[in-house]
């Protein structure tokens, strides 16, 4: 009877075990059916009860299946599609892979809601569905999956609140919400267990304090909370942490006093606590936190001294404690950071000397003093700071002469020493600061020459008391020389006039630059004009390895073709990848001469972060070229054609873009004298590096104008970017590039050419009454493959749009001037006073005006 009984219930198991299979295998099957790319993907194609190479129709175990991991019974278990681009929704029916502990789908293009039924997965361990396009609130039942340890939301829709219900997910080590749009309270039992290692909650909509079960939550190791909107004291609000070590709680409403508690948290590696109301002034026990890497707590109200303890914090890479109201002068301890590689004290009321000690910062790249009280003269003590990259000393009271020693400094890319009271000349020795990009010495005393590399041609040097040899200076130079044994002095007075400028500019870099060579073609019989004075080769290296490289300009080696010429990639011998665009040549004679000298009048005396790299040109009857920096990315019309890349180019990405546009723009427009129009501005010729940065490219059809004068030329630029007015006249103004960047912005934010909408927009331009286009929601008009964008995204997204319509408008005289544009986008936004999903365009055309 016994022998029975067990036989039944082994039946009976077996039974059960059967039922729980088919029923995993039919939620699978019907899965992959309702998925979008189920009929093409490569990794659902193994999803199937008979396998494609079989001809004895061998059933397929699901455990086979790629993504699909089972245990010994044959049971689902674990369910990893992680990063298979994978399109549709979470079925309700996964409540049915009862025996499920894992289910990784994070980095897919999944959308929906979540299903309620993830609460029967009550043997859940690992759940993380970020980076996806999931949207609703978050399921209470998501409260019943106790044995969850690792819990991730992050990169999606979700709103709402978080449940209350989720306070019973006590084994929590890993807790993920961020980047998402949820709002109310921070969960209140969120480190009930005891057991919390990481939160993330950052870039959300959540206010009020922080819970009180996180304040004594001792077990977290990392803790970000930064863009939200969470108030409290922050002296309060935390507690002790020894095994903390990242904690960012930037741009929230945190106010009080910094706590001396944090100096106790013996293991903290980084603190950021900016952009918040803090008060007080900084506590000297912060020293303690001896394992200090980055102290960030800038865009405060910080008062009183900087504690000469911190210079205590031997292992601090990074300082950054600007726009506060700190006062007196900067301690000698500064210079005990020895691996300081960053310290901002910019916009302070910092007075008395820059500390000479600071050159005991050997490791230092970044100097930024900026906007303080600090008086004397620069130390020449700065110059030992070898790995120095960007210096800022603008808006002090400082005086004396420029020390000669700053030519040490062979890697300092931006010297800014503007709105000082400096005098004396710059010595000539900075010549051989080749490394610089960018000079500012406006607003000081400065008299004499200026050195002759290109990063004071295009300095900005305005306002001084004599600076010469550069026009954006005096119009007159004074030069001395002797001549012979006699000591005879030559004054010479050269009058720079607009017109002769570009002829001096053109003809001196084609035949009279510094290292420049002539060397001889194959042949021994014509000659090559180089120049590449970016690198430390010669010109006829340089050249005979470009040929090299490319095969003598073998097609295979072509990126692309345009109506000047075409570009090649070229990998020299160091390994460095450049771009070379050969201009095309008729029997010898170059066909675009006028661009070809355009493009190097331009690049060589325009130098912004957002503009491409002029390397070197070589001018000969077989191989006119010129060599650019090589951008990775390619250009930002490819990207926005090619699905899978535009999907890459998220909102974040699209803002910096255009951001970079602007801020170049606007530099060769209000900072170039004269200033410089493109005139074909479009998306074609905005290319992008591997970090996703713009750099605006093709100078071709570049000139420069007097603002001050009518400037007639023919037409040139891409049809679909043009200003209208350039239909009915040959006037270039700045205002042209204007409307081209509107376009183009437009655009990036469509993920398609706003053709169609332009149209409707000029076509309804003289009429009374709104276009009808404009009753469309702002949603509608946003990249659909990407989604929406959220909080402070979604609002600079808005702020995008209402300046690409400024800049569309149809008389030029009512377009903002590029400066302008900077300033908007560079102005901290206000809340959005309604839902993203119900703005319509509109709203952002016609912005109401106040009536009093």
């Amino acid at each position: 009877m016994t022998i029975i009984i067990i036989v039944l219930l082994l039946l009976r198991c077996s039974s059960s075990e059967k039922i729980q299979y088919n029923r995993e295998v039919e939620t699978l099957l019907k899965w992959k059916n309702s998925l979008d790319n189920s009929t093409s993907h490569p990794l659902l194609d193994s999803w199937r009860l008979y396998s494609k190479f079989s001809t004895t129709n061998n059933i397929n175990s699901p455990c086979k299946w790629i993504g699909i991991y089972c245990n010994k019974v044959g049971s689902v278990t674990e369910i990893n599609l992680a990063n298979g681009s994978i399109r549709g929704s979470i079925p309700a029916s996964i409540g049915n892979i009862k025996n499920l502990t894992g289910l990784y789908l994070y980095g897919n293009l999944l959308s929906g809601f979540l299903p309620s039924s993830l609460g029967n997965l009550t043997k859940l361990e690992f759940l993380e569905l970020g980076i996806n396009q999931l949207s609703g609130p978050i399921p209470i039942e998501i409260g019943k999956l106790r044995s969850l340890t690792w819990l991730s939301f992050f990169m999606n829709n979700i709103n709402g609140s978080v449940p209350l219900e989720m306070g019973n997910l006590t084994n929590l080590e890993y807790y993920q919400l961020d980047e998402n749009s949820l709002s109310g309270y921070l969960p209140e039992n969120v480190c009930l267990g005891r057991k919390l290692l990481e939160f993330y909650a950052y870039d959300n909509n959540f206010i009020g304090p922080v819970p009180k079960s996180l304040r004594n939550c001792t077990s977290l190791i990392r803790l970000e909370l930064q863009a939200n909107q969470l108030t409290g004291n922050i002296s309060e609000m935390f507690g002790i942490y020894p095994n903390l070590y990242y904690m960012d709680l930037s741009s929230n409403k945190f106010f009080g006093e910094v706590s001396e508690k944090w100096g106790k948290c013996s293991n903290l590696s980084l603190l950021n606590i900016s952009k918040n109301e803090i008060s007080g002034s900084l506590p000297l026990e912060l020293w303690k936190a001896a394992q200090l890497r980055i102290l960030d707590i800038s865009f405060n109200h910080l008062v009183e001294n900087i504690p000469k303890e911190l210079g205590r914090l031997k292992f601090l890479f990074k300082l950054k404690l600007n726009n506060n109201s700190l006062s007196s002068i900067v301690p000698s301890e500064i210079g005990m950071l020895s691996e300081l590689r960053y310290l901002d004290l910019s916009a302070n009321n910092l007075s008395g000397s820059i500390p000479k000690d600071l050159e005991k910062c050997s490791k230092l790249a970044d100097l930024n003093l900026r906007n303080n009280k600090f008086g004397g003269a620069i130390p020449f003590q700065i110059g030992n700071l070898r790995p120095l990259q960007n210096l800022d000393l603008s808006s002090n009271l400082l005086g004396g002469e420029l020390p000669f020693e700053l030519q040490n400094l062979q890697n300092l890319e931006t010297l800014d020493i503007s709105h000082n009271n400096i005098s004396g000349s710059i010595p000539a020795t900075y010549k051989e600061m080749l490394s610089l990009t960018y000079v500012d010495m406006s607003y000081n005393q400065l008299e004499g020459p200026i050195p002759k590399i290109k990063a004071f041609t295009m300095a900005a040097l305005g306002n001084n008391k004599g600076l010469c040899g550069n026009n954006t200076s005096l119009k007159t130079c004074r030069m001395e020389e002797k001549k012979g044994s006699n000591g005879i002095v030559v004054l010479i007075v050269v009058s720079i006039l607009g017109g002769l400028i570009l002829l001096f500019i053109v003809v001196g870099l084609l035949f009279a630059c510094q290292k420049r060579e002539m060397i001889m073609d194959g042949q021994g019989e014509t000659p090559i004009k180089t120049y590449f004075v970016s690198w430390n080769h010669d010109g006829k290296k340089v050249h005979e390895e470009i040929v090299k490289a490319t095969e003598n300009f073998d097609s295979k080696y072509c990126i692309g073709v345009g109506g000047y010429g075409s570009v090649y990639k070229a990998q020299l011998s160091t390994g460095q990848v450049v771009a070379v665009k050969k201009f095309h040549t008729n029997d010898g004679i170059l066909d675009a001469g006028e661009a070809f000298a355009s493009e190097i009048n331009v690049l060589t005396r325009a130098r912004h972060r957002n503009i491409i790299k002029l390397e070197g040109f070589c001018s000969h009857t077989r191989y006119s070229y010129l060599v650019y920096g090589f951008m990775e990315k390619g250009s930002l019309s490819d990207i926005l054609s090619i699905e899978v890349k535009a999907l890459e180019l998220g909102w974040r990405k699209r803002g910096n873009i255009v951001k970079g546009l602007a801020n170049a723009i606007s530099y060769m427009h209000h900072e170039c004298c004269p200033a410089i129009i493109h005139r074909d501005i479009s998306s074609r010729n905005v290319l992008l590096d591997d970090e996703y940065e713009a750099h605006i490219s093709d100078f071709g059809s570049a000139i420069t104008v007097d603002p001050d004068s009518s400037n007639w030329t023919p037409f040139a630029g891409t049809f679909g970017y043009s200003a209208p007015e350039l239909a009915y006249t040959m006037e270039v103004n700045e205002k042209c590039d204007v409307y081209s960047f509107g376009i183009v912005i437009l655009e990036l934010i469509m993920g398609k050419h706003p053709g169609d909408l332009i149209l409707s927009l000029s076509a309804s331009s003289s009429s009374s009454s709104p276009p009808a286009v404009l009753e469309i929601l702002l949603k509608d008009l946003l990249d659909q493959r990407l989604s929406p964008p959220k909080n402070q995204v979604a609002e600079k997204v808005v702020s995008i749009v209402k300046v690409a319509f400024a800049c569309l408008q149809p008389d030029p005289g009512s377009r903002p001037t590029m400066k302008d544009v900077c300033d908007k986008l560079s102005t901290s936004l206000p809340s959005l006073s309604e839902p993203l999903h119900t703005i319509t365009l509109e709203q952002l055309f016609y912005p109401p005006t106040s009536t009093s």
